[in-house]
């Protein structure tokens, strides 16, 4: 019989969720990177480039790779910032809108789907307890 541990939990449900959306993207000729760079912009005013790595928790060759493919699917335009030359900043375009918009409508099908099989005090519960995990590893308090 073997122990079920948190990051075990943790992976194999997120590897499922990954999965799932990475399935409704794909009927769309994207991914689900796609879709949380599509999310994590800002739609009314355009986001520097270097805002999104953090963001996202995303290396910056993955995304890199991830923009490239959104630009040539013309759901991003890459802009120089007028404010630093040296910078970039990404508008979405209208078909990365309506992109947007339907990415927004399925993580909140799912958000819904959830809270309507567990119920609210369970959601609450969940985001208090995923908070403290990452509170105890920004903290190093777990490792000490």
């Amino acid at each position: 019989m073997s122990v079920r541990t948190l990051e075990q939990e943790l992976r194999y449900t997120w590897l499922s969720v990954s999965k799932m959306y990475n399935e409704e993207a794909s009927k769309y000729g994207g991914s689900m990177a796609v879709g949380f760079a599509l999310l994590s912009l800002n739609p009314k005013e355009d986001t520097p480039s270097t805002s999104l790595g953090p963001k996202m928790g995303m290396e910056s060759t993955s995304l890199s790779r991830t923009l490239r493919f959104m630009e040539d699917e013309n759901l991003i335009q890459r802009i120089p910032n007028p404010e630093d030359g040296r910078g970039v900043l990404i508008k979405l375009t209208e078909r990365g809108m309506e992109f947007r918009n339907y990415a927004r409508e399925l993580v909140m099908k799912f958000n819904k789907t959830i809270t309507n099989e567990v119920g609210e005090d369970s959601v609450k519960n969940f985001y208090q307890v995923v908070d403290r995990i990452n509170k105890l590893i920004k903290n190093k308090e777990i490792f000490k």
